[in-house]
């Protein structure tokens, strides 16, 4: 009897198949834990602060809450920063690999050296070795000014974004109370 034609489903495809569905998995439960662009952008909830102490509270729950979105728009403008840059083009994809596998799609907790590594710490550290690699490249200026356009974007969002609507039961990260609809 011949098999000619046939796709093998135990052999190595199989397991590639495996892998990819796996990985497909990973990514949509992984990208899943950030919020809805909806949410982070609904025009409802933008107002002005009423003071310095409601600004600094405001930054601090929303920066907590849509950490994950804003990482992604600080990556995003970086990105639109070195398109004109071919080698810090490369290495920031580079870098992207690696804040997929250790930050936005990680199921389970990172471990190293039998010490677990909360997503805050993951965070920093990525930021810090992304921003100092490129800046090897000789990307200085474009870095510079993007990191500060982003940081500049997420500030003035986290304190126009009212926090009124929000629900924030995750503990430690926002403060650990449920704010809810004053409406």
């Amino acid at each position: 009897m011949t098999t000619y034609g046939t796709i093998p489903t135990t052999s190595i495809g199989g397991t590639n198949v495996e892998y990819l569905s796996r990985a497909k998995a990973r990514i949509k439960s992984g990208l899943g834990t950030r919020r809805p662009w909806k949410e982070m952008f609904n025009l409802h909830s933008f107002s002005l602060p009423r003071g310095v102490y409601d600004a600094f509270s405001r930054i601090k729950t929303n920066v907590g809450y849509f950490r994950m979105n804003y990482a992604i728009l600080m990556l995003i403008i970086i990105f639109m920063s070195l398109l004109w840059l071919p080698i810090s083009l490369i290495v920031f994809v580079v870098m992207m690999a690696a804040w997929l596998f250790l930050y936005f799609l990680r199921d389970e907790p990172l471990v190293i050296m039998n010490r677990t590594i909360d997503d805050r710490t993951v965070l920093i550290v990525l930021s810090i070795l992304t921003i100092v690699v490129l800046l090897l490249t000789g990307a200085t200026w474009n870095i510079i000014s993007s990191v500060l356009i982003g940081a500049a974007v997420v500030v003035v969002h986290a304190a126009i974004r009212s926090t009124d609507d929000l629900l924030l039961d995750d503990g430690g990260e926002t403060g650990g109370y449920i704010a809810t609809s004053s409406s």
